[in-house]
């Protein structure tokens, strides 16, 4: 596959996550189990996302140990190999086969582990694990601590005396991307663009929702990423005011504009990107005047998308622009300034700006440090910037705006100098876009 991620960089990772630790402590990360989808099927396989970015390693019921205790090491817990197993379920690496495929220091079987556990905490003083997600691995760290208690009288080994959260270790660093990083998300980026040129000349009225959500999805997995990011969002006309609908069952009706929230997932990575397109190929005026308003607020966030700015800022920007807008047309009355002082625009903006973006679609990382204050953006991170407009069907407004709703969303990773829009392929522009649907 194009872009993947060397072994090498999840090494360093393990090692500047080891770093971070204290003297004395070990952190532990599992990965994710199968999960049942009915009686003796399962859902397809989703690593946990914190234990691929540091092993890359998509196998289920595995563990991860970091240990810095003088002799700084990584150790695997994994499934031993099973060829009765694997005639029906497909190949696994085997813990025999782990250090030299995946560069720890050494790897056991996962079977061992409740019993080895406890023999890797004697003399620990500190345990880190992502806390709250994981109550499988809770109650494995309590039992070996409890044990080495137990023990302590006679081998005077103390059992550790903290337990800690690992997550803002783990999501400070996942919050910057490596340039590997940022290749495999432009190609997630490359991929949707793709599958978002291709539903716009697709789309006809008397078509449904879903056969838009199809198209996408043959996109993607015709080129290499074989699953969406997250569940597709293909809203047509008033559908398009639920900000997470995925029914994506109605007919799609000639006038009506149809809003696309899809994205897919490459070697891990989402991609997330939003248009909002006539079924017919052409905007009406009304439909045309909100979207332009959307379309200048977004291109005022991205104004704040440098080095030094941040989210609130960019946020600032474009409900500014939203805000105005709303008032001059007459969809908020009164006192433009009053208006956005009051945030009166949120009746019909009613989401965030964006959100950081990688290995989950809505990916860690921090909004604003321990004092209150804004993270302020740094070269690496990567976001999306999606401004809206969503007018009910009952909305009191005149009726030309009734039922319309409007997002556009791009994906943006922030440079020295400003910004790459990683989504820039897919057609934005009114005029771009109804030429682009004509087939030209």
């Amino acid at each position: 596959m194009r872009n993947v991620i060397p072994q090498d960089e999840f090494k360093q990772r393990r090692r500047q996550l080891l770093e971070s630790l204290p003297p004395h402590s070990v952190a532990l990360v599992a990965a994710n189990s199968e999960v049942t989808r009915s009686n003796d099927t399962e859902y397809p396989f989703r690593q946990n996302s914190d234990f691929f970015y540091l092993t890359g390693f998509n196998e289920p019921d595995a563990v991860l140990l970091l240990i810095n205790d003088g002799n700084p090491r990584s150790v695997l817990f994994c499934q031993d190999k099973d060829p009765k197993h694997e005639v029906w379920h497909g190949l696994r690496l085997g813990y025999t086969n782990a250090v030299e495929a995946l560069a720890v220091d050494s790897a056991e079987d996962l079977d061992t582990l409740p019993e080895r556990l406890p023999e890797l905490l004697e003399g620990i003083e500190s345990v880190f694990y992502p806390m709250g997600e994981d109550s499988v691995l809770a109650e494995l760290v309590s039992e070996a601590r409890d044990e080495v208690s137990v023990k302590a009288r006679r081998s005077g080994k103390l059992a550790p005396q903290s337990l800690s959260d690992l997550r803002p270790q783990l999501d400070a660093m996942r919050l910057i991307k490596s340039a590997n990083e940022v290749a495999v998300m432009k190609e997630a980026g490359r991929i949707s663009s793709g599958a978002f040129r291709r539903i716009m000349r697709f789309v006809e009225a008397g078509k449904h929702e879903y056969q838009i959500a199809a198209e996408l999805h043959h996109e993607f997995a015709m080129n290499g990423a074989l699953h969406p990011a997250y569940g597709i969002i293909s809203g047509g006309g008033a559908n398009a005011c639920v900000l997470h609908y995925t029914d994506n069952k109605d007919e799609l009706k000639n006038g009506d504009l149809l809003l696309v929230d899809a994205g897919a997932e490459y070697q891990g990575y989402a991609a997330d990107i939003t248009r909002t397109f006539p079924v017919n190929g052409k905007f009406s005026e009304p439909q045309s005047i909100l979207y332009n308003l959307v379309l200048e607020a977004q291109q005022a966030a991205f104004a704040e998308i440098k080095p030094g700015s941040n989210l609130v800022q960019a946020s600032e920007a474009a409900a500014r622009v939203i805000s105005d807008g709303l008032t001059e047309l007459g969809i908020l009355t009164g006192d433009a300034e009053e208006n956005f002082k009051e945030q009166r625009w949120k009746t019909y903006f009613i989401h965030g700006l964006g959100h950081w973006l990688g290995l989950d679609v809505h990916d860690v990382g921090r909004y604003r440090d321990s004092e209150g204050e804004p993270v302020p953006f740094k070269p690496g991170m990567v976001l999306t910037v999606e401004p809206g407009i969503y007018i009910p069907e009952d909305a009191d407004v005149e009726e030309k705006w009734r039922g319309i709703g409007i997002r556009i969303e791009d994906d943006l990773v922030v440079t020295a100098d400003g910004f790459d829009n990683m989504t820039a392929d897919v057609p934005k522009t009114i005029e771009e876009i109804e030429t682009w649907m004509k087939g030209q």
